[in-house]
């Protein structure tokens, strides 16, 4: 027997390896590839969704916008052309979420900091308090980069309709005050066409973690 398998080594050793490519081609043809899906306002929770934009089913981008950042410039939509971007909403003062979701966004940050396709855009939902100094404030403290992440503020009533008729993202507030949000934990990634790719807990590390497998795969569509 020992003499019959050495005399067929070369065989059996050929045959082995064939068969382990095989069965590596044959699991990888069967493993179902990695997409993302394109999210339309008919695709969400009705909640975090503007009653006007409920029914559109496909075709959905973020809309042109123009808010002021930490450094008193204008951002638009054309600072984010081309790029893939994780954007939400919070305000400075917030002593429940927020802390843990600028801290996760600051760790989303680095991951991201050597890639030039991805940028963060955060709102704040209470402009009257986050002016652009408080704004910067806020970013020295949490290492933001100027070049990757704008904390943007302006006028109320865009950043909420923005929340809920682009980002789809975020509750409505008291009835008796039409542009108060309820805060929320999400974070939003977009790609490159402005479409909406997935919803993220912010306060979640394994949400985080898939957040960037996301990016990663989107970097390399």
């Amino acid at each position: 027997m020992k003499s019959i398998l050495y005399k067929y080594r070369k065989f059996f050793i050929v045959l082995i390896v064939f068969s382990v490519i095989t069965i590596s081609l044959f699991y990888s043809a069967l493993k179902p590839k990695k997409t993302l899906p394109i999210y339309n306002p008919a695709d969400v929770n009705p909640e975090l969704v503007d009653s006007t934009v409920q029914y559109k089913s496909k075709y959905h981008t973020i809309a042109d916008f123009s808010f002021v950042n930490q450094n008193g410039d204008t951002i638009t939509q054309k600072n984010y052309e081309g790029k893939i971007y994780v954007a939400d909403f919070f305000f400075t003062t917030c002593g429940s979420i927020c802390p843990k979701m600028t801290t996760n966004l600051e760790e989303v940050q680095k991951a991201v900091i050597n890639n030039p396709k991805v940028m963060l855009l955060s709102h704040t939902v209470f402009p009257e308090v986050d002016s652009i100094p408080v704004l910067k404030a806020y970013a020295i403290k949490h290492g933001v980069v100027d070049s990757k992440w704008n904390l943007v503020t302006g006028d109320k009533k865009e950043i909420y309709t923005m929340a809920r008729k682009s980002y789809l993202a975020v509750k409505l507030g008291r009835p008796d005050q039409l542009y108060d949000m309820v805060h929320t934990e999400n974070f939003v990634l977009v790609d490159q066409k402005r479409r909406v790719r997935g919803f993220y807990d912010g306060t979640n590390k394994e949400d985080m973690k898939r957040l960037l497998e996301d990016i990663e795969f989107l970097s390399k569509e």
